[in-house]
C-alpha cells in the first residue's frame, strides 16, 4: 500500500477570508454570519472567536457571552466563491487537484515519486509557501496525507491550524487508535449513539468490526465503505446524477411575518428555476418548508408534470400557500426544493402542454438571458418583489454556486 491522497483544508476560511480582506478584522475573534440578526448563528468563526468556545452553529446572544469582543461579519458568498477557484489555482500550480470537495477543502492524487514520504511532506509544504506567497498571510489550511482519501481528510484535523499530518500504510491501524470515534470523518453525535448500541465506542472496536457488522451498525453499505476506509482502500462509488436542488434562507427580522414569508419563498423558486434551467433538468416534485420557533416545522410537496417553467411551478407554491399555518409563532427560515429531476428526454411529455411548450421555452430563456446580461433582478415574477435584497447567494457543503448563474455582483472589500 502506497500514499495515495493530499488532502487540503482550509482553517476557517469564510473569517479567514474576510480577515485577510478587511485588514481591520485581523487577530480579532470573528463570527460571520449569514443573516444580520441576533436569533441567527454563527456560520463560521476566526481561530480567536474558536479560543473562547464561539464554532459553527452558535447562536448570536451565545456567541457573545463567550466571547464579548466578538465582531459579526455577515457572509459574502461571492467572494468566498471567488477565493476558492483561485486557491485552486494555486493549489494547481503545485500538483494536479483530483477533486474539490467543498468550498474549502479539496484531495490531490500522489503519483509517482510523490508517493514517497519524503517527497509527499516537500510538496505539502510548496504548497503551503504558494499560498502564503499568492493567497496571503491570513489563509491557512491544514494538510492531511494517507493511503486514501478518507485518512487524508483525518489526518487534516489532526493537527489544526496550519498544520502537516502524514499517515503512513505501516502506522495503520495503531494511528488511528488514539482518536475519538467523533473524531473520525462521518461519524457524528447520533452515529457514536448508534455504534455504541452495537457494543463500539472506541476506534479500537470500530476496527476490529467485520464488514456485517459495520453494515448493520450503519444500515447501509456506507457501513462496508468505512470498513475499507479504515484500512487505507479506495471505496467504491457509484456516480449518481443530480437529483434534487433547492435553496433555503434564514429570514431577516422584518421578514418574519407571513407577507415576508410569501416573498422569500417566490425569490427562492425564481432563482432555484433558473438554476435548473442551467442543468437542463426539469423537476417531477416541488416542496416548499417554512420553520416557525417553538413549534414543529411545516412542509408541502407535491408531484407535478416533470417540468422547469418559472409559471408552472409558481402555482404550485401558491397552492400549497392557500394551507398556510394557521399559527402566531413566528416564523425564521424557509426552503424551495425540487426533486425527482430528469432530462427532457427522460421526460414523459404532457400532452395537453404540446401546443405552447416552445412559447414557454422561448419566455424562460428570455428571462434568463436578460437577469444574465443585466443582473439577476431584471426580470422577476411579481411574487418576488419584497424580497429582492432577500436570499442572496449562499454555500452548501456538496454545492459550490456558478457565480454566472447564482451570483450577485461581487464585493472584494476593497
Amino acid at each position: 500500500m502506497k500514499l495515495n491522497a493530499l488532502y487540503v483544508d482550509f482553517n476557517s476560511y469564510f473569517a479567514s477570508v474576510e480577515q485577510q480582506l478587511v485588514p481591520a478584522l485581523r487577530g480579532k475573534p470573528i463570527g460571520v454570519l449569514a443573516v444580520m440578526a441576533e436569533t441567527t448563528c454563527c456560520i463560521a468563526a476566526s481561530y480567536e472567536a474558536k479560543a473562547f468556545g464561539v464554532k459553527t452553529g452558535t447562536i448570536v446572544s451565545d456567541a457573545r457571552k463567550l466571547c464579548p469582543d466578538i465582531v459579526f461579519v455577515e457572509a459574502r458568498p461571492p467572494v468566498y466563491v471567488e477565493y476558492h477557484h483561485k486557491l485552486i489555482e494555486m493549489v494547481e500550480s503545485c500538483t494536479h487537484v483530483e477533486k474539490v470537495l467543498s468550498i474549502d477543502e479539496m484531495v490531490c492524487k500522489l503519483t509517482g515519486s510523490q508517493q514517497l514520504p519524503e517527497n509527499a511532506l516537500k510538496l505539502a509544504a510548496k504548497i503551503k509557501q504558494v499560498l502564503a506567497r499568492n493567497a496571503g498571510d491570513y489563509i491557512k489550511c491544514s494538510i492531511g496525507i494517507a493511503p486514501n482519501t478518507y485518512l487524508a481528510k483525518v489526518a487534516s484535523n489532526m493537527q489544526k491550524p496550519d498544520g502537516c499530518v502524514l499517515i503512513q500504510p505501516h502506522e495503520l491501524p495503531q494511528r488511528l487508535f488514539g482518536l475519538k470515534l467523533r473524531d473520525l470523518n462521518g461519524i457524528g453525535k447520533q452515529m457514536e449513539a448508534r455504534l455504541a448500541r452495537y457494543k463500539i465506542t472506541t476506534v479500537e472496536q470500530l476496527y476490529a468490526a467485520n464488514r456485517q457488522q459495520l453494515q448493520t451498525a450503519w444500515g447501509s453499505i456506507e457501513g462496508e465503505r468505512m470498513y475499507d476506509k479504515l484500512r487505507g482502500l479506495e471505496p467504491y462509488y457509484v456516480k449518481n446524477a443530480r437529483s434534487s436542488l433547492g435553496h433555503s434562507h434564514v429570514l431577516p427580522p422584518e421578514q418574519r411575518n407571513e407577507a415576508g414569508v410569501r416573498a422569500v419563498l417566490h425569490r427562492l423558486l425564481q432563482k432555484a428555476c433558473m438554476r435548473m434551467r442551467s442543468y437542463d433538468l426539469l423537476a417531477s416534485r416541488v416542496s416548499a418548508k417554512i420553520k416557525f420557533r417553538n413549534v414543529p416545522s411545516w412542509s408541502m410537496e407535491s408531484a407535478i408534470s416533470p417540468t422547469d417553467n418559472t409559471l408552472q411551478l409558481i402555482d404550485a407554491l401558491e397552492q400549497f400557500l392557500q394551507h398556510y399555518p394557521n399559527t402566531k409563532h413566528e416564523p425564521y427560515a424557509v426552503g424551495v426544493s425540487f426533486s425527482a429531476l430528469v432530462t427532457a428526454e427522460e421526460a414523459a411529455r404532457d400532452l395537453f402542454q404540446i401546443k405552447p411548450l416552445e412559447n414557454v421555452k422561448k419566455l424562460n430563456k428570455a428571462i434568463d438571458t436578460l437577469n444574465l446580461k443585466f443582473g439577476k433582478n431584471t426580470i422577476y415574477f411579481g411574487g418576488a418583489h419584497d424580497a429582492l435584497k432577500d436570499a442572496p447567494m449562499r454555500i452548501a457543503f456538496n454545492h459550490i454556486p456558478d457565480l454566472v448563474i447564482e451570483g450577485d455582483e461581487v464585493d472584494d472589500g476593497s
